[in-house]
């Protein structure tokens, strides 16, 4: 599997997603999801991690001490057919090593446990960078808002209420940290843009109103 070799600066964030070959589904059922979130923990660091491991710990996954962070993850959502994640490097080549691991190890998982062969992904990874406040506003806004997300104009745009209860993405992080899952996010790598819960809704709700063309 061939992966970009782009430059991506530490201290800079990046729009990272890839979808499914011929617009695939590459998350079948809950454990398919569960297995990728997993991954986005495990998979960031510069050291060989076993997932049959870390997954047979008594105190769970998300305890795995990790040691060197490839990079910092500030969103993620994670739909049938593709997935969104807003990242910052910590190291040289920290994107390019991460996502690696990450899309080789569910490639391989769900060929596995389908019993399929050949590319699961459209090709490389796309990434997009944010190089403004403006752009990374609208990111966290994009990839939270996304599992509601109209197919078309004549479909009434689902309420927030949907994205605050989707489980595959990191938007109950910032609304709960209380759950396993917040450990896969490094927020404070990030601008400190929405300091509650409440900021963090109206924001988004904002979007949600006032920005159809873009959601």
């Amino acid at each position: 599997m061939a992966y970009r070799k782009d430059s991506f600066a530490i201290k800079e964030f990046y729009h990272v997603y890839n979808r499914g070959n011929s617009k695939q589904v590459i998350y079948k059922d809950v454990a398919d999801f569960n297995l990728m979130q997993q991954l986005l923990f495990l998979c960031n660091t510069s050291n060989s991690v076993s997932m049959k491991d870390a997954q047979e710990r008594k105190s769970g996954v998300y305890s795995y001490d990790r040691k060197q962070l490839l990079v910092a993850i500030g969103a993620y959502s994670l739909l049938p057919n593709h997935f969104h994640i807003l990242l910052t490097p910590l190291v040289e080549d920290g994107v390019s090593q991460f996502m690696r691991k990450v899309c080789t190890g569910y490639a391989m998982y769900f060929n596995k446990k389908y019993t399929r062969t050949g590319s699961l992904f459209e090709g490389k990874f796309r990434a997009k960078h944010a190089a403004t406040d403006q752009y990374l506003k609208y990111l966290y806004a994009y990839i939270h808002l996304n599992p509601v997300k109209k197919p078309n104009k004549k479909t009434p745009r689902k309420d927030l209420g949907v994205a605050v209860v989707y489980s595959h993405s990191s938007l109950q992080d910032y609304i709960d940290s209380t759950r396993d899952e917040a450990m896969i996010l490094l927020p404070e790598e990030f601008p400190k843009y929405f300091v509650s819960n409440v900021e963090v809704k109206n924001t988004l709700l904002e979007w949600l109103n006032n920005k159809p063309d873009n959601l």
